[in-house]
């Protein structure tokens, strides 16, 4: 697995430990960390390599491995540093892409599950939620050269029988992911909060994005491994849409901060709305979202307290509920905050 030290990464290793199985993680440890796999080292059931994606250790790493399924998750994820440095993007994700596909094959691995980018490949989507026969429409070279990677390895799959299948992930957050720079939002407002900082939010604070919960996206990774799927991109959300506005509001009364953001100016080519179908997923591999964003925002808060050592506090809403509504994809979990209920957007028929 490549990035497997990273937010993703580690919890998708430490889920194919508790498997059973074995792993073989592959990290420039840039962004990971070796924290994130103290517990899964502990086991002996991984073995942990310094090495970019891009090197030519990487090959010989899985002739020596021989794995069964690769996971490509190593990336420059940063889309403003895309935008200064496309040169640099694309060593990152495109010949790291190459790399990766050609370890693959001279391995005799079975399959490549790669990470794309449902939050940045459909570009200012015309139709939300946005499925997959959505035309591709990159505005950053990270957009594109994250798709440049599903021509790759679709490519290997016509030309070398390797099968592969892409996960368009949305906005995913949780726990481990990183509270600075261009790290989820949901991560950066927790950790502003609970340090006294200010928040911002770019624009009024009405673009919408689908936030989808690490767990959920591990599950997703597992069941795209299989014999199916291959050659098929899935988008892994939610369906539903929050925007920034609300979200700063959620973390605000998890974090027990005020609920006062300043606003900056938007940011030039930032997607008005975001938000995914997973009724693909859904028919074809049978994963759902299992956790609502309140609840999700809760483990997040909770991982930063217990990293600063201060006490984890109770629950400080005053009422909540879970309500089941029929999404763009399936039953989604919703949630009543005191006496007002936030209902996703109907999907365009």
């Amino acid at each position: 697995m490549t990035g497997g030290a990273g937010f993703i990464g580690s919890h998708l290793v430490d889920q194919l430990v508790r498997d059973g199985d074995e792993v073989c993680v592959v990290d420039d440890l840039s962004r990971g960390s070796a924290a994130n796999l103290a517990e899964s080292l502990d086991t002996g059931r991984i073995s942990l390599h310094r090495v970019d994606a891009c090197s030519s250790e990487l090959v010989a790493l899985a002739r020596e491995h021989r794995p069964e399924v690769v996971y490509h998750l190593a990336a420059q994820i940063d889309v403003r540093a895309s935008v200064a440095d496309p040169l640099a993007d694309a060593r990152s994700n495109v010949l790291g892409v190459v790399n990766v596909a050609e370890a693959a094959r001279a391995s005799g691995a079975r399959k490549v599950v790669y990470a794309t980018s449902g939050g940045s490949i459909y570009g200012h989507a015309t139709t939300i939620p946005t499925d997959e026969s959505a035309p591709v429409q990159p505005f950053s070279p990270y957009a594109a050269s994250k798709f440049a990677g599903e021509i790759y390895f679709d490519t290997y799959r016509r030309l070398h029988a390797l099968e592969c299948t892409h996960l368009a992930m949305a906005n995913v957050y949780g726990p481990r992911q990183l509270s600075l720079g261009e790290a989820g939002v949901v991560s950066v407002f927790a950790g502003a909060m609970l340090d006294g900082s200010p928040t911002s939010i770019y624009g009024d604070g009405r673009n919408t994005r689908d936030y989808v919960h690490v767990h959920d996206v591990i599950a997703a990774f597992i069941a795209a491994s299989g014999a199916r799927g291959s050659g098929k991109r899935y988008n892994v959300s939610t369906g539903v849409p929050t925007s920034d506005r609300e979200l700063h509001s959620i973390v605000a009364e998890a974090t027990g901060a005020p609920d006062e953001p300043a606003f900056l100016p938007a940011r030039q080519g930032d997607v008005r709305d975001s938000v995914l179908d997973w009724s693909r997923i859904g028919r074809e591999l049978g994963w759902k979202p299992q956790i609502d964003l309140v609840t999700g925002i809760g483990t997040v808060v909770e991982h930063l307290l217990s990293q600063s050592g201060i006490p984890v506090p109770g629950p400080r809403r005053h009422r909540s509920e879970d309500v089941s509504r029929e999404g763009s994809g399936g039953p989604v979990t919703l949630f009543v905050e005191g006496d007002r209920a936030r209902q996703p957007r109907e999907p365009h028929p």
